[in-house]
């Protein structure tokens, strides 16, 4: 998966903002993924792998992906599963039925989370509020990584475990080994990791 990243360009090093609102001095862009078909089926497939292994495709009812960049992949991990695609707006929209989870979502529903990275948690929290104000049950939380900064942590105090396909440290790690990263970028990354 690493490797695939490296590929794809998807990790820069510079200074970036994330939605969070922390700056960071790397950026990972998953939200080039789709426009790479063999990487997205790849991506896509080892999701639907690491749920299968670590939460069991009998503990959960639908899928939601996380706007913006998670939708893309739970809608594609939802159709492998044959299970019922939700997902989150980031405001409740004042027209229609003025729903923050868009899809069909009865009450008692398990809800399994699908974003891309994880750095506070904050936008997973917020998702898994919106799905549990409407009447689903959220207990679990994926991403294809997690950016070891405090995430998992605020998640687990709301109830939700976060399961990563990749943490931030392994991928670092692999991509120093691979060559694809020299040995000052690895120490920026393993520095913002020991920031949170």
């Amino acid at each position: 998966m690493a490797k695939i990243l490296s590929n794809i360009d998807a990790v820069e090093f510079g200074l970036f903002k994330l939605s969070s609102g922390k700056v960071t001095p790397y950026y990972v862009d998953l939200r080039i993924v789709p426009s790479f078909p063999d990487a997205y089926k790849d991506i896509c497939e080892f999701y639907v792998q690491t749920i299968t292994k670590q939460i069991g495709t009998k503990s959960f009812d639908r899928i939601t992906g996380i706007p913006i960049a998670g939708i893309p992949f739970a809608s594609l991990v939802a159709y492998l599963f044959k299970k019922p695609f939700l997902y989150v707006r980031k405001g409740a929209k004042l027209h229609g039925r003025e729903r923050r989870v868009e899809g069909i979502l009865v009450s008692g529903d398990r809800v399994l989370l699908v974003d891309d990275l994880v750095t506070t948690g904050l936008t997973l929290k917020e998702a898994a509020d919106a799905v549990r104000a409407e009447g689903g049950v959220v207990s679990d939380a994926i991403a294809f990584l997690d950016r070891e900064e405090g995430g998992k942590e605020l998640l687990e105090k709301s109830g939700v475990k976060l399961h990563a396909l990749l943490k931030m440290s392994e991928m670092a790690k692999i991509l120093y080994d691979m060559g694809t990263i020299d040995e000052e970028s690895l120490k920026t990354i393993m520095k913002q990791i020991k920031k949170k």
